[in-house]
Parts: C-alpha cells; sequence; structure tokens
C-alpha cells in the first residue's frame, strides 16, 4: 500500500521518499514502479520524459531521518498501536513542525494514534484504498485533536490527485469498512443457515445484485485472515453490537488456513484442476439472497448518516469509488422505495428477533414521512 501511495504522489508532481526497515520490501517497490510507470508509457498514457521524471521522484531509503524535509508523511505499516505510537513520536521528532503527520489505517482510532504526538492537531487520517493508483477514492478522517487548517490542506491535496476525498469521522472502521460490514456477515448468515452454498449466493449478488464480485469470491480475493480481522475489530470497536458480529464459518477458515487465493483455498478451491461446485441459479432463491444482503446494507449506510460519520452523498461516494459497488446504496435505497426497504427489515427483525435486524431510526424516520435521503 504505501508503494502504491508514492506512486500516486509521485505521478502528481511531488518528491516522495519512501522508507522501510527492510531492503528487500524496498527492492520489491521499487521494481514494481519501474514496471508499473514504463507500462504507462507503454500503453501511451505518458511520454517517456514523464515516465521517467516520475520514477526519478521516488526516493527509496530504510532510515526515517529522511523524513526531514517532507510537509507530509503518510504511514502504512502494521495494524498494532503499540507500533504506530513508536513510528510516530520518532517521526515528530524529525520532521518540521508544519508537517502534516498521517496514517493509512482502516482500523485503528486516529486519536489514539494521534495521542502519541505532542502537537496531536497536524495528525489526519488519510485512507486510500487498494490499489492505491487506480482505486479513486480516499476517507479523509479528522481526529479530536486535529485542526481544521489541517483538514483543508489535506482536503486540498487529495482532491489535486485527481482522487475522491469523502471526510467521515473518526468512529470503527470509518465508512467503507463499516458500511460493507454486512456484504459478508449476511452472505454468511444465509450460508449457515443452509439456505444457499458460497457459489450461489456469489451468483444472486452478481447475476441479479450486479456487483463485480460475490462476498465469497471477494473475502477469497481479500483473504479471510485479512477480513476476519477485520471484522473482529470492527465489532470490538463497537463494543459488541450484534450488527457486527463475526462468523463461526469464517473464523474456522481462517484457523485452518484457507485464507483464498493466496493460499490456493477459500470458500473455494484454486488448485489447478480443481472443480467447486457450481451455483443454482433459482431466481426466486437469488432474489431473496440479493434482497436480504441489499437492505442490511442499506440499514448500515443510514445508520453512518445518522450517526453523522458522513452525509448520504459521501455515503454513496464512498461505496461507489472504494469498493466498486453498481450504484450508491442510499440511492439504491431511495429507487427501491423506503417503505419497502424498511418492511423487508421488519420481516427479518420479526422472524428472528435480533438486534441485527433491527431497522435503523433515520430509515424509520424518512420512510414514514415520505421523504428520500437524497432530496
Amino acid at each position: 500500500m504505501g508503494a502504491g501511495i508514492a506512486q500516486v504522489a509521485a505521478q502528481n508532481g511531488h518528491s516522495v521518499i519512501l522508507v522501510d526497515v527492510n531492503e528487500t520490501v524496498l527492492d520489491t517497490a521499487k521494481s514494481g514502479h519501474l514496471k508499473m510507470i514504463k507500462r504507462l508509457a507503454e500503453k501511451g498514457s505518458i511520454t517517456n520524459a514523464e515516465c521517467d521524471q516520475i520514477l526519478g521522484a521516488i526516493h527509496y531509503s530504510t532510515s526515517m531521518n529522511e523524513f526531514k524535509a517532507c510537509g507530509l508523511v503518510i504511514e502504512a505499516i502494521i495494524e498494532d498501536l503499540t507500533v504506530k505510537h513508536n513510528v510516530f513520536a520518532q517521526m515528530e521528532s524529525i520532521v518540521d513542525t508544519s508537517c502534516i503527520l498521517a496514517s493509512n489505517t482502516s482500523s485503528l482510532s486516529i486519536a489514539s494514534i494521534g495521542s502519541a504526538l505532542k502537537q496531536p492537531h497536524r495528525m489526519i487520517g488519510i485512507h486510500f484504498f487498494n490499489p492505491a493508483p487506480l482505486m479513486p477514492l480516499v476517507e479523509i478522517i479528522p481526529a479530536v485533536q486535529t485542526s481544521e487548517a489541517t483538514v483543508a490542506t489535506v482536503t486540498t491535496l487529495i482532491t489535486s490527485w485527481k482522487k475522491t476525498g469523502v471526510v467521515c469521522k473518526d468512529t470503527p472502521g470509518f465508512i467503507v469498512n463499516r458500511v460493507a460490514r454486512p456484504f459478508y456477515g449476511e452472505a454468511l448468515r444465509i450460508y449457515e443457515e443452509g439456505i444457499a452454498d458460497f457459489a450461489t449466493i456469489d451468483w444472486a449478488m452478481t447475476a441479479i445484485g450486479g456487483f463485480k464480485m460475490g462476498p465469497f469470491t471477494l473475502m477469497d480475493y481479500i483473504g479471510n485472515d485479512v477480513n476476519y480481522a477485520v471484522t473482529e475489530s470492527v465489532f470490538q470497536s463497537f463494543y459488541y453490537d450484534p450488527r457486527f458480529k463475526p462468523s463461526f464459518t469464517q473464523k474456522r477458515h481462517k484457523e485452518a488456513g484457507y485464507y483464498g487465493r493466496k493460499t490456493g483455498r477459500g470458500y473455494y478451491d484454486y488448485a489447478e484442476g480443481a472443480v467447486n461446485a457450481p451455483a443454482t441459479e433459482d431466481e426466486e432463491l437469488g432474489t431473496y439472497i440479493f434482497d436480504r444482503i441489499l437492505v442490511m446494507l442499506i440499514n448500515e449506510a443510514a445508520d453512518a448518516v445518522f450517526m453523522n460519520v458522513t452525509d448520504a452523498k459521501g455515503v454513496d461516494l464512498a461505496m461507489t469509488k472504494g469498493v466498486n459497488y453498481p450504484k450508491g446504496l442510499l440511492t439504491w435505497a431511495d429507487e427501491i422505495g423506503l417503505d419497502d426497504v424498511l418492511l423487508k427489515l421488519e420481516d427479518l427483525f420479526a422472524e428472528y428477533g435480533e438486534d441485527r435486524y433491527r431497522p435503523n431510526p433515520l430509515l424509520r424516520k424518512l420512510a414514514r414521512t415520505n421523504q428520500k435521503f437524497h432530496a
């Protein structure tokens, strides 16, 4: 991720220093940059002169002392708060007092990370999505300590990098990793109830729902170790709210080492010559699966607006630009009709009696007053 962010900055005219304590990692990043930037030149996206300029703008080092003259440093290391505290405290002793310090964390509190600084007003979250050079969304997360000037500077910078920046509250999962939880969690629940298998659920979400990947294919792509860790982190951070409860199915796959594509086995078998069971392409079943997952996603998107994480436009931008959803969830809700969405959720809530299915108050209010999320 750090290498990808470095590439984005260099392509937008900045001099960049990429630091890692492991020289092998730096060598891999350097060869990756060479390959990707030269490919852009071969395609005609940039000139040969621009290619040389971009590659010449990225400098590689194993020492954070190289950050001394930087105006912005973006950390993209292991998701461990203690390690981040040590790194940021060290960085603050090196850089100028005007330097903005940012984290690319996807799961940790920006306020917690910033607590290690003597000048936490310059701490902010700048969360890119993988691969950073291609994905347009960047979540911009001010901590309670962050100054308005820092937010303004970062927002302007991200826009100048031709990225879609969405400012959001410093809450667990921010926007995307919070709102997307039901895409995985409800799919796993449907499987655990014996309603459908992995392939059928994936078929329903792609063929009927229009998603580019089904939840099990996507979890195998992300890695079940990574996806489960994010789910567990969000669950714990929300004080064990049942809406975010992890799945035993995913936990067992993680424990078995069935991480997905990177290990050759996940929900599907990726070994050469492996044959996976086909989907049951039953339209009635597929529609039930799609509707159930979609209304859960809409409910979570509504909650993000209700709790002032961002506004309706911000949620829809985040989910379309960050994870390539076919359309914004709240735009989708408006098109379906909020009464219909609410009815489906109330049916689930009545059937299961579980808080995970409780309809959001904002959704209830808008449906009751015949309003929409997007005026």
